[in-house]
C-alpha cells in the first residue's frame, strides 16, 4: 500500500478514542515508515493544540436507541445561520458560471481541478472535498442549467 492510503487508514482509527492501527509486515517498507512519521507528526501537533486550548479528548456517550432515533427523525428546526451561509455559497457558484465565456469556464474548471489535486497531494482532504463540491456545482450549473 502507498503511504497515502496507510495514512488514511491510520487516521480512521485515530477518530476513535482508543483507536489503534496495527501494521503487519515482514519488514517496515518505505511507505509504512513515511505513514508512521506523518502520523506521529500529526499526533504531536494535535496534542500541542489540545494542551494549548485545555482540551481533554473524550468519547461521546449515546445509546444505540438514541442513534437509531436520530437516523429516523427528519429535521424540523429552522435552518441555522451556518446552513443558510452554505446554501448561499452554493448559489454563488452557479452565479459565477453565468458571467463566464466558454473559454473562461473551461479555464476555471481546469484551475479548480488542479487546486483539488494539489489539496489531495498535500493530504488536505477536507479542502480537496470542498473544491470538488464547488467544481461539481459549477459543472452542473454550466452543463445542465
Amino acid at each position: 500500500r502507498s503511504d497515502r492510503s496507510l495514512i488514511q487508514t491510520i487516521g480512521r482509527g485515530a477518530r476513535n478514542l482508543r483507536g489503534r492501527a496495527i501494521l503487519y509486515a515482514d519488514q517496515v517498507t518505505g511507505s509504512m515508515e513515511r505513514a508512521i512519521n506523518e502520523t506521529e507528526r500529526r499526533r504531536e501537533k494535535q496534542l500541542a493544540f489540545n494542551e494549548t486550548h485545555g482540551i481533554t479528548p473524550r468519547g461521546i456517550e449515546k445509546s444505540v436507541q438514541d442513534i437509531l432515533e436520530g437516523a429516523r427523525r427528519m429535521p424540523t428546526k429552522p435552518r441555522s445561520a451556518r446552513e443558510r451561509r452554505v446554501a448561499e455559497e452554493k448559489a454563488s457558484y452557479a452565479a459565477e458560471v453565468v458571467n463566464l465565456t466558454p473559454t473562461a469556464l473551461a479555464r476555471r474548471i481546469e484551475q479548480l481541478e488542479q487546486q483539488m489535486m494539489e489539496h489531495a497531494k498535500n493530504l488536505e482532504f477536507e479542502e480537496a472535498a470542498r473544491v470538488r463540491d464547488q467544481l461539481s456545482e459549477i459543472k452542473q450549473a454550466a452543463f445542465v442549467g
